[in-house]
């Protein structure tokens, strides 16, 4: 058998820096957000550095956590070395906007700018509906980034953030339903709904009360044809990793399609902007990284990972919490701060299950020393 050789010590370097700059801005990202929903950090931690986080907020998890995970994912996909300048150029706004620079805007720009370069490349070795729908993902980010360095109206730029990310997740939910027959409009029912979803964004900022509810209208729009259409209504039936995939994908078109209503009525003036951003940040957002990360983290890290039931831990906690949060805690501040603090502590629950389940594969697999080794 063909031996792989072992990691180098730059590329060993290079994998521990990805991890801390990964884990630091969501570190940042969670804390800002704990502090905007009135949980004060310790009194011992430096007081400017908790308002920055809290300002930056939306920008540190968006562009910079999950502007630089999806970047490092696409660039071991390529593998093209400049491919690294998004998530270096992510992790460098990210620096900045903690730091209260306003260049924060110009790193995420960049960042973006290369990665619709990538998804350029991507596009040109497989021209398929999907590897043009992560192009026009790729773009998405890139004019969001644009309208927040420009100082545009927080709905607009959260708009096409967000944009970025839904066409991205569906993106890949299509090629995945290649596996499986579909009615032949799907994909122009798909390619419809996203080309609204982006018409909405765009007006966002022109019309905002008619931009709201037209992309309220077609992230709810999405949500239902994952629903219908995505492969996890069979694999919720299966067993083990693809069950507990499903589940996470399910969920999460669920929190869709409730986002998309609470969208389109925080255009008309209600008072749903948390249930809105969380509903879609954290109920469909997250619930994707927690179902495809036992998948690509292995992939991309090289990482072995052993499944188990624990995994269902954090997933309950997190969509348990969403529940307290943007339920109770829409009239209430105070379940709306404990809901919030569930939140973190269902991401912090998820970080230590796939460090446990990293080290379980490493001690079921460890090979034993010579002198246990049957003959």
């Amino acid at each position: 058998m063909r031996r792989r050789n072992p990691p180098s010590a730059a590329a060993r370097v290079g994998k521990i820096a990805a991890v801390a700059v990964v884990a630091g801005t969501l570190l940042a990202a969670v804390a800002g957000g704990l502090l905007r929903a009135g949980i004060a950090w310790p009194a011992q931690l430096d007081a400017p550095l908790a308002g920055q986080a809290a300002v930056a907020h939306a920008a540190l998890m968006m562009s910079g956590f999950l502007g630089t995970v999806i970047g490092i994912e696409r660039a071991v996909a390529v593998k093209l070395r400049w491919a690294w300048l998004v998530p270096l150029c992510a992790a460098l706004g990210s620096a900045l906007a903690l730091a209260g620079r306003s260049e924060a805007a110009v790193g995420y720009a960049l960042a973006s700018c290369v990665f619709v370069g990538v998804n350029v490349v991507v596009v040109r070795r497989q021209k398929e509906a999907h590897t043009a729908l992560l192009l026009v993902g790729a773009l998405a980010w890139f004019v969001g980034n644009l309208a927040f360095a420009a100082g545009a109206r927080s709905e607009a730029v959260f708009a096409w953030w967000f944009a970025f990310l839904v066409v991205t997740i569906a993106a890949e939910r299509l090629e995945m339903t290649r596996l499986m027959q579909r009615h032949p409009s799907a994909q122009l029912g798909l390619l419809v709904t996203v080309a609204a979803l982006l018409l909405g964004a765009l007006l966002s900022g022109l019309w905002p009360q008619a931009g709201g509810v037209l992309y309220g209208t077609a992230l709810a729009a999405v949500a239902l044809w994952l629903g219908v259409f995505d492969i996890a209504r069979r694999t919720a039936l299966a067993h083990g990793l693809s069950r507990y995939m499903a589940v996470c994908l399910l969920a999460g078109y669920a929190w869709l399609g409730v986002a998309g209503a609470a969208w389109a009525a925080m255009a008309l003036g209600a008072p749903s902007r948390d249930l809105a951003l969380h509903a879609l940040g954290l109920g469909f957002i997250v619930s994707m990284v927690m179902g495809h990360a036992p998948v690509i983290l292995p992939a991309v890290a090289r990482v072995k990972l052993h499944f188990g039931r624990w995994f269902y831990a954090p997933l309950a906690l997190l969509h348990l919490s969403l529940v307290l949060r943007l339920g109770a805690g829409f009239a209430d501040n105070g379940w709306r701060s404990m809901g919030a603090s569930l939140n973190a502590l269902a991401l912090l629950l998820f970080a230590a299950t796939l460090a446990g389940s990293a080290l379980a594969w490493r001690r079921l697999n460890a090979t034993p020393p010579l002198s246990h080794r049957t003959p």
